[in-house]
């Protein structure tokens, strides 16, 4: 359960060393494939494994069950391959606890399906996130963004949050740093009028 009551309006989120643990330009050799249904695994040519960090499904789970945007920002010079790994990529249904016992909610689903934007292509993540707010309308205060790299943090000029996260990739708790983060810098304003 999130610390944080509120969530900004759009959740965006780096791929490469934020979402899983290589870069999909260097580390991949495509075509791709998924053996069967099987969830969060995907294999390229070598059947090396492209895997979602542990935390990052529940993580979906939480943005949609509270109707928030979420994007793909990705400056990768291989768009193809970071598109056809999210198609093959399945997210597991999300955990429910029914009668005391856990059961699963649903079928796995295609990890493109969580998203609401994608930006995958070379280039600044100043443009990547113009054109999410050309695309969506939504303010740039409203924006969170997970990524790995520090150079990227130049979001923050248009106003969006920018979370750094570590090598371990997006976690629960960083995940909830960067509400924290995105909380503070947008204070809720209260009711004056009643």
């Amino acid at each position: 359960m999130s610390s944080t009551s509120r969530y900004p309006q759009l959740v965006a989120f780096d791929l490469d060393y934020t979402l899983w643990d290589l870069w999909i330009d260097t580390h991949v050799t495509g075509p791709l494939h998924r053996n069967g249904d099987k969830t969060n695994e995907v294999l390229d040519r070598h059947n090396d494994v492209i895997a979602f960090y542990k935390d990052v499904p529940p993580i979906f789970h939480r943005l949609k069950a509270a109707d928030v945007c979420i994007a793909a920002c990705s400056r990768t010079s291989t768009p193809d391959l970071a598109y056809q790994a999210l198609r093959l990529l399945l997210v597991p249904p999300p955990i429910t606890k029914t009668n005391g016992k856990k059961r699963d909610g649903s079928k796995p689903v295609p990890a493109i399906d969580y998203f609401d934007q994608l930006e995958i292509y070379p280039g600044s993540k100043i443009t990547h996130f113009k054109k999410l707010h050309e695309k969506t309308g939504i303010p740039y205060s409203e924006m969170l963004f997970f990524d790995d790299e520090h150079r990227n943090k130049e979001v923050g000029k248009l106003g969006v949050t920018f979370q750094i996260i570590s090598s371990s990739g997006l976690t629960n708790r960083s995940f909830e740093q960067g509400l924290s983060t995105w909380a503070k810098r947008n204070p809720e304003e209260e009711a004056a009028e009643e």
